[in-house]
């Protein structure tokens, strides 16, 4: 377990393959999440890409004003609708499009892409409806 900020930094910024793929796979305090978020914000995308990350900091990063952060969080399978509907209406058309590309969308989440202004974006989604 990653018990400190500090040490998810370290692990993450390391060369070492075993202690980057922790940064990546290990569990830590929901304090340790929250430190890293608000102390190192350089390191949100690296939050969000982390497999244990809670879902309380998902939807703080959902938030972020970082485009790649929210983009790397709609990534994230263990998404709670209300997430996706936050992110399929995110101001980013990367983020957008991201959603796209899930597996499993809620109906509610392609209804909204079905209306969003970006063309492609709206093509993509019908094709999901169709079955494209």
């Amino acid at each position: 377990m990653i018990t400190s900020a500090e040490e998810f930094i370290r692990l993450r910024a390391s060369f070492d393959r075993a202690e980057y793929s922790r940064a990546a796979h290990e569990a830590a305090p929901m304090e340790v999440w929250e430190e890293v978020v608000d102390r190192f914000p350089e390191y949100r995308r690296w939050v969000a890409h982390n497999k244990t990350v809670p879902l309380e900091i998902l939807a703080r990063l959902a938030d972020d004003g970082d485009e790649q952060v929210r983009w790397t969080v709609a990534g994230k399978n263990k998404l709670t609708s209300t997430l996706l509907v936050k992110l399929a209406t995110d101001r980013s058309e990367v983020v957008r499009r991201r959603i796209l590309h899930r597996r499993h969308l809620p109906i509610e989440v392609v209804r909204l892409l079905l209306e969003d202004p970006v063309e492609e974006i709206r093509r993509a989604a019908q094709a999901r409806v169709s079955g494209e």
